[in-house]
């Protein structure tokens, strides 16, 4: 019988840290008492393709998506990355980052310049990034930037297209940008971040509905308690994390507020 897959594509921000993904997964998945396979699933392949399977194990996906429903799915748990402003909570935001170099002061320095965002079911590259500039629209300012360069799909082709200029200002899922700039600091060392948006539930592993409700209680729990595990440090200390919480749907429920609340101010998109 073929096994259920696994894969943490959303924060393998370079080779060896999805490698250390995979180890850390492995002993996850084995303290649950399950056995999945590694499934290698790079960019710029859709992640709706993979969250759209029906042999998900245990695999990263956004917390929007989740909460539209995108894909049948369980949430498992959520890292809580290690940084103040997780305060120690399986929470993330989105860095509105812009180059070094920019004359920006705030992020109303950029209205009427080049806004980018990744996809439309991407809670750090749109949603967030959209709620966050509701507050600046008017009746007599209902678009805030020139251009929009849209559908720009990864956090590393937003932090690619603000280095190299294409965009001047976008959304950089927070816990993502402190991976690579830990592991690849020549990537952020011409950036940096203008404004942060406010905090929600990050992206978390999940599994399929028809994964059996023991299993799913198990891979929580296995979660949930790998921090007390000796272990667990050095992978902590790669992955910038201090655990992870359980989670399920009703905790992304903030995203689809936030949707809501844009689409009745006839703000569907970014502008």
């Amino acid at each position: 019988m073929t096994k259920a897959i696994m894969n943490a594509r959303m924060y393998a921000v370079t080779p060896a840290v999805e490698t250390v993904w995979c180890s850390l997964l492995e002993r996850i998945t084995a303290e649950a008492g399950v056995s999945f396979d590694y499934l290698s699933y790079p960019a710029p392949q859709p992640l709706e393709t993979l969250w759209a399977r029906p042999d998900l194990g245990c695999v990263f996906m956004c917390g929007y998506p989740v909460a539209l429903q995108l894909a049948a799915v369980v949430p498992l748990a959520a890292p809580i990355p290690r940084v103040s402003w997780a305060a120690g909570r399986p929470v993330y935001r989105s860095d509105l980052i812009v180059r070094e170099d920019a004359p920006y002061r705030t992020l109303e320095d950029t209205f009427g310049d080049r806004a980018g965002w990744t996809v439309e079911h991407s809670h750090s590259g749109f949603n967030a990034f959209r709620h966050h500039l509701l507050q600046f629209r008017t009746a007599s300012r209902p678009t805030l930037y020139r251009e929009i360069v849209p559908n720009l799909v990864t956090a590393r082709a937003i932090l690619d297209s603000v280095r190299e200029g294409r965009i001047d200002v976008g959304p950089l899922d927070a816990y993502w940008h402190m991976l690579i700039a830990k592991h690849n600091p020549a990537l952020t060392a011409g950036v940096r971040v203008l404004a942060t948006t406010e905090v929600a539930t990050p992206p978390a592993f999940v599994t399929a509905v028809s994964t059996p409700a023991s299993t799913i209680s198990a891979l929580r729990n296995a979660f949930a308690n790998v921090s007390r595990h000796s272990w667990f440090v050095e992978y902590a200390d790669t992955l910038l994390i201090e655990g992870f919480a359980a989670v399920d749907t009703p905790d992304y429920a903030r995203t689809l507020e936030w949707d809501r609340a844009a689409k009745a101010a006839g703000y569907a998109c970014p502008a």
